[in-house]
C-alpha cells in the first residue's frame, strides 16, 4: 500500500473522528480505512488508535505519528507545488553547449530573447567544438551539427545547415578562380582543428573528399 496514502487516511480518521468520516472525505470504504489504519499500526508495531463502538482517542504514539505525518504531508504539497511552478514558469540555470561560431552567431542573441521570455532562468552558455559529455560535464543541452555518434542521446532536428566555399577577392585575383571542385586541389585551403582528415573537404554529393596537395596554410577551431 502507498504510505502517503495511509498517511493521508490516518490523518482523515484523527480528523473526521470516525473511519465512516474518514472513507467520505477520501471517497473510499470504511473498510479501506481500517486496511490502511492497521497497516501503519502493523509497521510501526504499536497501536495510534483507542477504538470502541462510542468514540476513538489517539494514544501518545498516535498523537505524535498525527504530528508528524501532517508535517510529512505538507512538505510532499510544498514539493509538488515547487515542481508544479517550474513547470508552468521555468527557474533555474540552463547549461548550453554549442559550436563556436554557430552559437556566437546564432545561439547567443536567441538566448537574450529566451532569457526575457523567461526572467527566472539563468543560462551558461559553453561555446566549444568538441563533443562534450552531457552527464559528466553536468550539460543540459547540446547543440551540434552533423550526425550523432552516441545512440545513447535523446536527439532533435532543428534546422538544415550548409557550409560554403568562399575566398577573398585578393586571394582570387591572384590565384585565380576555380570553377570545378578538382580545381581546389591546387589552391591554398583552410583546415578546421577538429577534423580529422586535414587536408580534405567533405562536399554534399561527393563520393570522395576534395584533397588539396599541400598542407593547409592555416588550421583554426573557429
Amino acid at each position: 500500500m502507498d504510505k502517503l496514502r495511509a498517511m493521508e487516511t490516518f490523518i482523515a480518521v484523527v480528523e473526521c473522528g470516525s473511519f465512516t468520516g474518514a472513507a467520505a472525505r477520501l471517497e473510499m470504504s470504511a473498510v479501506m480505512v481500517g486496511k490502511y489504519i492497521a497497516l501503519i499500526e502493523r509497521q510501526l508495531n504499536t497501536r495510534l488508535l483507542e477504538r470502541n463502538t462510542r468514540r476513538q482517542s489517539l494514544t501518545d504514539a498516535g498523537r505524535v505519528y498525527f504530528d508528524e505525518a501532517k508535517r510529512v504531508l505538507e512538505q510532499v504539497s510544498i514539493a509538488e507545488s515547487s515542481v508544479e511552478r517550474l513547470r508552468v514558469a521555468p527557474a533555474g540555470t540552463l547549461r548550453i553547449s554549442a559550436p563556436t561560431s554557430f552559437g556566437a552567431c546564432v545561439i547567443a542573441p536567441l538566448t537574450a530573447t529566451f532569457l526575457q521570455a523567461w526572467p527566472d532562468v539563468r543560462v551558461e552558455l559553453d561555446l566549444t567544438n568538441r563533443m562534450v559529455d552531457l552527464v559528466d560535464e553536468g550539460i543540459d543541452l547540446a547543440i551540434r551539427i552533423g550526425e550523432i555518434r552516441n545512440n545513447d542521446l535523446v536527439a532533435k532536428y532543428l534546422a538544415p545547415y550548409r557550409m560554403t566555399i568562399c575566398a577573398a577577392p585578393g586571394y582570387l585575383a591572384r590565384h585565380g578562380t576555380p570553377t570545378t571542385p578538382a580545381d581546389l586541389a591546387d589552391h591554398l585551403c583552410l583546415s578546421h582543428t577538429v577534423w580529422t582528415a586535414r587536408n580534405e573537404w567533405k562536399l554534399p554529393g561527393a563520393e570522395e573528399g576534395v584533397r588539396w596537395k599541400r598542407d593547409a596554410v592555416l588550421r583554426c577551431n573557429d
